[in-house]
């Protein structure tokens, strides 16, 4: 007896571009996001609360501001409002030039990270470990070459 395998085994592999590679970090950032829903939290939030919740203390907030325009590729105003919102919901809170995470914001990012990561072991199930190594370096140089991409084209 045979059995017919899933149409995902036997679809053609498509070539690796910036389409791809963005339709995987839609559907990666769809799953974060609804998780991030649940705690009324945003994905611009979560971007910038996480260097504070990992950080094991205080952070400068203009280091934090320009670490989290790097990452999403936004303006420093709307970084700026991110930062405040986080502060008004009461995870993070402001002391002189610093802000450090506060109890229920670690709560929050514990809980989060935990749930994300049960559903990212799901994701990444059965993939050979050469393989995620590629991809990781795969997709570091093409964020490098793209940053300074970026950056030719703003200046």
């Amino acid at each position: 007896m045979t059995t017919a395998s899933p149409a995902a085994d036997s679809a053609p592999i498509p070539a690796m571009d910036s389409r791809l590679i963005g339709v995987a970090h839609y559907a990666a950032r769809a799953v974060l996001e609804t998780v991030l829903s649940r705690y009324h939290v945003t994905f611009q939030e979560m971007v910038a609360l996480r260097p504070v919740a990992t950080a094991g203390g205080p952070v400068e907030h203009d280091r934090l501001v320009s670490r989290t325009v790097a990452a999403l590729k936004a303006d420093e105003a709307d970084v700026r409002d991110v930062i405040g919102q986080l502060i008004a919901k009461g995870l993070l809170a402001a002391e002189g030039p610093h802000l450090r995470i506060t109890d229920a914001g670690q709560t929050f990012y514990s809980g989060a990270s935990a749930e994300t990561a049960e559903i990212s072991a799901r994701i990444y199930a059965g993939i050979p470990a050469e393989d995620l190594a590629a991809a990781a370096r795969v997709l570091t140089t093409v964020t490098e070459r793209a940053d300074a991409e970026l950056a030719a084209l703003a200046s």
